[in-house]
């Protein structure tokens, strides 16, 4: 004890003595940033004899949310938003689940907040839910170059200009049953029609979906069946074909591994009797009694559909963690759509919190054109949310081809804390929290991160959301401590 009080007085004084010297400098940089952050350990270790959980660091930043957070504590009459933005790590919804439910246990529980149906984009999202659709959807990631689709608050665009579409939305779980319900379109167009099924649907059809090619001279079954990704066997059994023999001229049916859209019924369904709240950025119908199931179908006095998410809520006050996650998305992705940051609002958000980095440093990308991209961001959000509060995640650490330290994730965390101060935004150090590249091995042979060595494991993601939270509430207590003096 002795020697780690001798070792903070020496930090303490070299820390006055640099403060001295740079005087003069108005902007501050990285090292002052590092000094007092250690200083803040060592000071903790003094206390305690052990590292703390977790260190945020400019938990300044954040008075504005913890304010928000001891008003809800207190009086219990308000929901409070929280907004978590990132790529793959933050899609699946598991590191942002852990900290919803630490949350919604410890502030009470306002809903399961935004959603979107990422099966019907043919992708992975929450397991809280499950969309169904008798329709074929086209849809667009963020990541991809914008073509004028309508790429939204999802990060995702999901579209179709087909007006016989029902898409079902059922909750699984019923901590998350709800009483309102948001819809978010482009340019808050009422295009879709909320109805509940007063008869038993069945969306899918059994019906394999084909199309026709007509033979060339020359090709084969087997080249015809590489070609559409299927098997000579599906397409003889299709055909009625007893062997390989195809003539030039003639047409084959080819399935697609799809099924045919499924005529639904208008009457299976009645119409919601209330009439929609408008928003400048959404509309909602609040009041449904509280539910585990909706349609949404189409509104006749539109030709074209597209469905940017939705937001699920209750009639309690408490939480509601809102998760958007873009598998491969970096910044520069979320930075192409400028609807995106306009529907945040939406989801009127008091904290925000950004996960990105991770394809970044996969990319190798250069700190100042990483630093560039993220400011770009910053300035989208606070462009329309000027008063929110920001905190930022590092990437976690990773290896490149499963063998070698991705040295970019470490290089980039440092350029997100040196820049943190300057830019006013707070920040979670998730490199360090599980141990740098270092401790790689560790995280292999404690099955937290997953056999790319890029992803974690669910108990890996669980972890990080626990400790995330264990650090925010580390700083609500050290903010209700100092408000008390």
């Amino acid at each position: 004890m002795k020697m780690i009080k001798m070792k903070y007085i020496s930090i303490l004084l070299s820390l006055i003595v640099f403060l001295v010297v740079s005087s003069g400098h108005a902007q501050v940089d990285s090292l002052q940033i590092h000094t007092d952050s250690l200083v803040i350990k060592e000071q903790i270790v003094s206390d305690s004899d052990s590292l703390p959980a977790a260190v945020i660091h400019n938990p300044e930043f954040l008075y504005s949310f913890l304010a928000q957070l001891q008003a809800l504590d207190s009086l219990k009459d308000r929901k409070i938003n929280i907004v978590h933005i990132g790529d793959s790590h933050i899609q699946a919804d598991v590191m942002t689940d852990a900290l919803r439910q630490n949350f919604q246990t410890r502030f009470g529980n306002a809903g399961l907040g935004f959603a979107f149906p990422h099966s019907l984009a043919k992708t992975n999202g929450s397991s809280h839910l499950r969309f169904a659709s008798n329709g074929q959807w086209s849809s667009l990631r963020n990541v991809y170059p914008d073509n004028g689709s309508p790429v939204g608050l999802s990060g995702m665009a999901l579209f179709t200009d087909n007006n016989d579409f029902v898409i079902e939305l059922s909750v699984r779980n019923e901590n998350y049953y709800f009483n309102n319900l948001k819809i978010i379109t482009p340019n808050n167009q009422q295009s879709f029609e909320l109805v509940q099924a007063i008869q038993p649907i069945a969306l899918r059809s059994d019906t394999p979906k084909t199309i026709t090619h007509k033979i060339k001279s020359g090709e084969t079954l087997s080249g015809i069946a590489q070609r559409y990704k299927t098997t000579v066997s599906q397409i003889r059994t299709i055909n009625g074909l007893r062997n390989n023999n195809i003539r030039a001229g003639a047409s084959l049916k080819i399935p697609t591994g799809e099924m045919q859209s499924q005529k639904i019924d208008s009457a299976a369904f009645q119409k919601i009797n209330l009439e929609p709240f408008v928003s400048d950025y959404y509309y909602s119908y609040q009041n449904l009694g509280s539910t585990d199931k909706i349609y949404l179908r189409p509104n006749n006095q539109y030709t074209d559909f597209a469905l940017n998410g939705i937001v699920l809520e209750n009639n309690q006050s408490g939480i509601l963690y809102h998760s958007i996650g873009v598998n491969g998305a970096k910044y520069s992705d979320y930075n192409k759509y400028p609807l995106f940051f306009e529907q945040v609002n939406a989801l009127e958000p008091d904290l925000v919190i950004i996960s990105l980095g991770t394809n970044e440093a996969f990319d190798r990308l250069c700190n100042d054109c990483f630093y560039n991209q993220m400011e770009a961001f910053l300035f989208l959000l606070r462009e329309q949310n000027p008063q929110v509060a920001i905190l930022l995640t590092t990437p976690p650490p990773a290896l490149f081809n499963r063998k070698y330290p991705n040295t970019f994730c470490e290089a980039l965390s440092e350029v997100i804390i040196s820049s943190s101060l300057k830019d006013r935004y707070s920040v979670w150090d998730l490199y360090r929290e599980m141990g740098g590249n270092e401790s790689m091995q560790q995280l292999i042979n404690e099955g937290s991160i997953a056999r790319d060595r890029v992803h974690y494991s669910t108990g890996g993601y669980k972890k990080q959301g626990n400790t995330l939270f264990e650090a925010l509430m580390i700083t609500y207590q050290n903010y209700l401590n100092s408000e008390s003096l």
